[in-house]
């Protein structure tokens, strides 16, 4: 599995006084995206956690496209292109319920050693989830 996509609603407390999600907030929309495709994969961030790896964003690029509204169902696809080794790189599009594009996104993460804060290579629990 490579493409994860799930939906949610904008709520009132991310957006501003005209009712746009303020610009901040889309880093937490990747981040939902990262932690839903992976538990698609059967893996928490919990899980990876406990067992001493943690993922830190060494990279983002977000390209605003559109504004998403106060109530929108917004639809987060994270996708990756290639198999991750000490890095892995995910790209995102977001989409309003008219399946208009509002942001596309990139963001870089490294598997970090928890206890030596070292990187390390990806786990093969992950890579054997993967098809390339």
């Amino acid at each position: 599995m490579r493409l994860n996509s799930f939906s949610f609603r904008v709520r009132y407390g991310e957006t501003d006084q005209m009712g746009v999600v303020y610009h901040g907030n889309y880093a937490q929309y990747l981040e939902m995206g990262r932690v839903e495709w992976l538990r698609a994969l059967g893996i928490s961030y919990k899980s990876m956690e406990e067992n001493g790896i943690i993922l830190p964003v060494i990279s983002l690029q977000i390209d605003y496209k559109k504004s998403a509204l106060y109530d929108d169902l917004l639809t987060v696809e994270t996708n990756i292109k290639k198999a991750p080794l000490v890095k892995i790189e995910f790209d995102y599009k977001i989409y309003n319920e008219a399946r208009e594009l509002l942001v596309e996104a990139n963001t870089v993460l490294a598997f970090i050693d928890k206890k030596t804060n070292r990187p390390i290579k990806c786990p093969d629990s992950i890579l054997g989830k993967l098809r390339f």
